[in-house]
């Protein structure tokens, strides 16, 4: 990977040759192959990889108005990405804390929000407003939403996901470092414990609430289940062909408040058996869902119940959920400040994320959760050899 050179060192002094030479000379960490996820592709790794323990997320806005200067950042942040996917040091002044440690299957994934094509203001500061993709609008308003502005949107952002919590702060915090001067960090979030399979070799994990969330998530393993709900096809603009679109939303759970209700309450809020994850009136968490069945007189799965709302089969569509679990620290309230961080990927959020949430309007999980934070970007596809790099198919149309 060849990390250019910006006008006037903005970047800081890692340089192609500086970035590359250490790399050479570093020793590769203790590990097996199995711990390194591929970093180049048709598509970002971090989408549909398996997902690992860990996540740092963050948002930057971009400080400069040269488009110069963003291009040869994503240059230099692509070339850093290659070695730290790797396990390696992004150059000399490499941070160091993940030193020793092994690559930890990191993916970096990396995204455009609708500020970096027109900003707040109307201007255009890059000369990008053109190729603006049609489905990359600011999400509307939801009912209940109690958005922050300052922890919502930005113009870049960046999804670091590894089993060591250690190395994806590592790698955030060194992006951070080469991006100072055209970038800052807008908000970021740590997560831990995924809230999703993403491949069917995983188990289903459980969220905050105690419940075993994303059963009917879509799978690596299904490619033209992806091919039509995840990935972005002839019918967007050319540059994201390949890529997909991010939704981002920070959801606080009202913890206290879910813990003093009756099990046999929170399984009909959820609409399955809190042990198993069995839809209710079934046993195993794979069971068929059967919103026909009835229980007592009454439908075994509440109509208003999450899964009732949420499930493809009366959403009417389906996105890739790959969010994690945070706890951070109490609110001003006295009360946990924990929850999920919602993270999820498709084709086009106006017929995956907003079309579900729009479904979720009436679900009766919403008297235990806040919305706080929320964000759409555009990820291009992945970086496919050593003279490509994050962004190119935007910023370099022609090659």
């Amino acid at each position: 990977m060849v990390a250019a050179g910006v006008t006037g060192g903005v970047v800081g002094r890692t340089t192609a040759e500086a970035t590359t030479a250490d790399a050479e000379a570093a020793p590769v960490p203790d590990g097996s192959p199995a711990d390194i996820i591929r970093f180049t592709g048709d598509h970002q790794a971090g989408i549909v990889t398996p997902a690992q323990d860990r996540l740092h997320f963050v948002a930057f806005d971009v400080l400069t108005d040269s488009r110069e200067d963003v291009a040869a950042l994503l240059q230099a942040w692509t070339a850093a990405a290659a070695l730290l996917t790797s396990g390696q040091p992004t150059g000399p002044d490499d941070t160091g804390e993940a030193q020793g440690l092994p690559p930890s299957e990191l993916t970096l994934t990396i995204g455009f929000g609708p500020t970096l094509f027109t900003a707040e203001d109307g201007t255009d500061r890059f000369e990008l407003a053109r190729r603006r993709p049609r489905s990359l609008v600011e999400l509307p308003a939801f009912p209940g939403d109690r958005l922050d502005p300052a922890v919502s949107g930005g113009d870049i952002c960046v999804q670091a996901c590894a089993n060591d919590p250690q190395v994806a702060v590592h790698a955030i915090r060194n992006l951070v470092r080469l991006g100072a001067g055209v970038v800052r960090v807008r908000w970021t979030q740590l997560g831990f414990g995924r809230t999703s399979s993403t491949s069917s070799a995983q188990v289903t994990p459980r969220n905050l609430l105690g419940f075993k969330d994303g059963t009917a998530n879509l799978k690596a393993e299904n490619g033209q289940a992806l091919d039509r709900l995840v990935w972005v096809g002839g019918d967007d603009v050319d540059w994201l062909r390949g890529g997909s679109y991010l939704v981002t939303r920070r959801i606080r759970m009202l913890i206290e408040d879910w813990d003093v209700l009756p099990v046999t309450h929170q399984e009909a809020v959820m609409g399955r058996t809190k042990t198993a994850g069995a839809p209710l009136g079934q046993v195993a968490e794979f069971d068929p869902t059967d919103f026909t069945a009835v229980r007592d007189g009454r439908p075994a799965i509440p109509p208003d119940s999450h899964l009732f709302l949420s499930h493809p089969s009366n959403a009417g569509t389906a996105i890739l959920r790959r969010g994690y679990s945070f706890v951070d620290g109490t609110g001003r309230d006295g009360r946990l400040d924990a929850g999920l961080f919602f993270i999820a990927y498709q084709r086009d959020p106006q017929t995956g994320f907003v079309q579900i949430q729009r479904n979720l309007a009436g679900d009766a999980l919403n008297g235990f959760v806040e919305h706080g934070s929320s964000a759409v970007f555009a990820c291009p596809p992945g970086v496919t050899d050593g003279d490509d790099w994050w962004g190119r198919t935007l910023f370099e149309p022609s090659r």
